[in-house]
């Protein structure tokens, strides 16, 4: 069963002297640009870099933090920027070096896969560092 071609006559350079014409199937050229654009659309899209928050207490627990370590992980493997987030309470603020040990602790362990953007800094009673993708 063969499948019936409709051949078009299209002007492509009006403008032109004298005025240029192609005899093609334009209803396939038509879906060709469409699919083309679709996927521009859809890999400009997979691109984007979107900024992952972890929050954190200084006195969390190593195991629970070797977890949230293993979730950042991820998400630079993924091409994604992960904010690590200390929050103090009351008397834990006495203790911000403690904080501060930790979260260049977690640096250096993704230091294989990350950079550090914006190093630890206190803002009321959060501390926190940025890490990009290498």
């Amino acid at each position: 069963m063969a499948r019936e071609v409709g051949l078009d006559l299209v002007e492509v350079a009006p403008t032109s002297e004298p005025p240029v014409c192609r005899i093609m199937d334009y209803g396939k050229w038509q879906y060709e640009q469409k699919r083309k654009q679709r996927e521009a659309h859809k890999s400009s899209l997979r691109h984007t870099a979107t900024l992952k928050e972890i929050r954190l207490r200084p006195e969390t627990d190593k195991h629970d933090l070797e977890i949230k370590v293993k979730h950042a992980r991820e998400f630079l493997e993924k091409g994604h920027k992960v904010q690590f987030t200390m929050f103090f309470r009351g008397r834990q603020m006495l203790h911000k070096d403690k904080g501060f040990e930790g979260l260049t602790a977690i640096a250096e362990s993704l230091e294989d896969l990350a950079k550090v953007e914006r190093p630890g800094k206190m803002t009321g009673r959060r501390m926190t560092i940025l890490l990009v993708p290498k």
